[in-house]
């Protein structure tokens, strides 16, 4: 027996709710021990919405459960397991070859890797900045002493939160550097 990783693809924004269900399941059943982890990898974003900072939690695979598996000296996935994933609400799907689809493929080594180390990534590091500019958006100062000015993105460092924007100022263009969340997007 050995563990493989495997992909579930569920109705999106409900992947707490499934690796919920499928570990309570599991734990009723008494296969626990043949379903070890079920992840629902994300990230934490700190992001400005109504002038307001806050820090929320994206999913890095929206739609998808990762799920490792026990699986059989053949390597593929026991029945009762099969079962129970398949029986679980929330429309759960494995994701396989197109071809093939009783025949569920496991994650590579390579992919597995770096899922985990997404999964560490985010438990380490201070959230990301959500930055929502593109170089060459026009754009209009929300507040300071360029208020009301418009100009064109140069720029963008979502690790800083800044966003170079070239505003005209006594008649040359200037570039300048703002914290995003006092620029808005503008019409034009």
């Amino acid at each position: 027996m050995s563990k493989q990783w495997y992909i579930l693809r569920v109705g999106t924004n409900r992947e707490d709710k499934v690796a919920k269900n499928l570990a309570s399941r599991a734990r009723s059943h008494d296969l626990l021990g043949m379903i070890p982890q079920l992840l629902v990898v994300k990230e934490k974003v700190t992001e400005i919405k109504n002038g307001q900072r806050r820090t929320v939690e994206r999913k890095v695979y929206p739609g998808y459960v990762m799920a490792e598996i026990e699986t059989g000296e053949d390597g593929s996935i026991p029945p009762e397991v099969w079962h129970l994933i398949r029986e679980t609400p929330g429309q759960i799907k494995f994701v396989g070859t197109p071809d093939k689809p009783d025949k569920p493929q496991p994650m590579g080594p390579d992919e597995v890797t770096k899922m985990l180390a997404q999964r560490d990534r985010v438990t380490q590091e201070s959230p990301q900045i959500a930055v929502d500019f593109e170089k060459g958006e026009h754009v209009r100062v929300k507040e300071g002493s360029f208020e009301n000015f418009e100009g064109t993105v140069e720029e963008v460092h979502p690790e800083k939160g800044l966003v170079k924007v070239t505003v005209m100022v006594f008649g040359r263009p200037t570039p300048i550097d703002f914290e995003y969340w006092k620029v808005e997007k503008a019409e034009q």
